[in-house]
């Protein structure tokens, strides 16, 4: 590892950023949802800990106060997995409510994912890689999720930790971490499936395969559990019907979002064309972006980059979460893709397997907020923004307004990812 990322300077980056944009977040829902009355399918938000809960907040809650075989749910409760409501559990038994416990747990270790992610990037790319893809995770709107009961800031804390260990081949950690990860979130699974390639590919010793293979030891006990309590050892992928009937590569659904960002959710809803103005104005942001590029370099960079900033801001005005979950998972491809050759094989790997999983699971619902889950992500996008750094601050004002939106919207809560 190399003596950048191990100064002082990579945590206290870390922790500016992560003071900075949890204030954010937390003025946004507990100064401004308040003073907001209760929106259409919402509520008036109150200035006090029960905005950060909801939607699977309230299951993570379930599974700590009374298990998963004795919480109402039941077996259903199984496609939550189960050590963030475990490390809730160890904060309750010393008096710490459950509220509490899941907003403390999740900001922690989203402070650690901040930390690794620093680390992991400053040691391939240098620090000014490294402070653009700590900057992306704090700043990112689906970062709320590292902020409310979600298993978020867990999952990238401890992935990052295993992608780490593997990298400086301390495979002893490497057990550790990933067994951790892997009793996180079913994404996981991609990680020890990363491991398992690279120790092939770069032809790493018998201990480095053990470690890939052992690194799902956190899903092996989940698995167990499972089988003992409900008879069924897979039981956690059969509860996710409860969440996704389906399963395999959700056409329609992806139909469904194209429709709503070329003609409208309005529209869409609708099943005819009531709104005309969606998809002209669409066609004229086209237009005028296609005219930026033409004259980009008559315009100068100050012209054009404040031209693109606009026309992106109207984009996202006009079309709204679909474009969001769109760019989530396709954009986050192309990076992968376009920066594969910097990245090390192991992170590109993890990075395009958890994307397969996600679009194998069968539906289109909290597409963003599971990818940004993907630490490789937003380390490829640390990469890309340190190439072209003028881009990186209107990146970060946007994704600032957009976690504002989101985390208002949770305190109301309205769907936010």
């Amino acid at each position: 590892m190399s003596v950048e990322a191990r100064k002082p300077e990579g945590i206290g980056f870390a922790a500016v950023m992560w003071l900075a944009s949890r204030f954010l977040v937390l003025v946004a829902m507990l100064g401004v949802a308040p003073l907001l009355s209760a929106p259409p399918g919402g509520i008036a938000a109150t200035a006090d800990l029960s905005v950060f809960s909801a939607w699977d907040s309230v299951y993570y809650e379930k599974i700590a106060s009374l298990g998963y075989a004795t919480a109402d749910g039941g077996e259903g409760l199984v496609a939550f997995f189960p050590l963030f409501p475990l490390a809730m559990r160890g904060l309750m038994v010393v008096g710490v409510p459950v509220l509490w416990a899941g907003v403390i747990v999740n900001n922690l270790a989203f402070f650690g994912a901040l930390v690794v992610v620093y680390q992991l990037v400053a040691n391939r790319h240098g620090p000014g890689a490294a402070r653009w893809a700590t900057a992306a995770l704090a700043w990112c709107p689906f970062s709320l999720f590292g902020t409310v009961i979600y298993s978020e800031g867990l999952f990238l804390w401890l992935s990052g930790a295993a992608l780490r260990a593997f990298e400086r081949r301390e495979y002893g950690q490497v057990v550790l971490w990933g067994g951790l990860a892997t009793a996180t979130r079913p994404t996981g699974v991609a990680l020890v499936g990363a491991f398992v390639i690279t120790a092939f590919r770069e032809r790493r010793p018998v201990v480095a395969w053990v470690a890939s293979v052992a690194a799902g030891w956190g899903l092996l006990l989940f698995s167990l559990y499972c089988w003992l309590d409900f008879g069924n050892p897979l039981a956690f992928v059969a509860a996710q019907r409860f969440w996704r009937p389906a399963s395999g590569f959700d056409w329609r659904g992806w139909g469904k979002i194209i429709l709503q960002v070329f003609l409208g959710q309005g529209n869409v809803r609708a099943g005819m064309l009531k709104d005309p103005w969606h998809p002209v104005l669409m066609v004229v942001i086209g237009i005028l972006g296609g005219l930026l590029w033409r004259f980009r370099s008559r315009l100068g960079e100050v012209w054009y980059g404040s031209g693109v900033c606009v026309l992106v801001v109207l984009l996202w005005l006009l079309a709204g979460d679909p474009l969001v979950n769109g760019v989530a998972i396709f954009g986050s491809a192309y990076l992968l893709w376009r920066w594969r050759r910097e990245l090390s094989f192991v992170v590109v790997v993890y990075g395009f397997g958890g994307l397969g999983l996600i679009l194998a699971s069968g539906s289109t619902i909290s597409l963003g907020r599971i990818a940004y889950g993907i630490l490789p992500i937003t380390m490829a996008l640390g990469v890309a923004i340190s190439r072209a750094p003028r881009w990186g601050y209107p990146a970060m004002g946007l994704f600032a307004i957009i976690l504002v939106s989101l985390s208002v919207r949770f305190a109301q809560h309205l769907w936010a990812g």
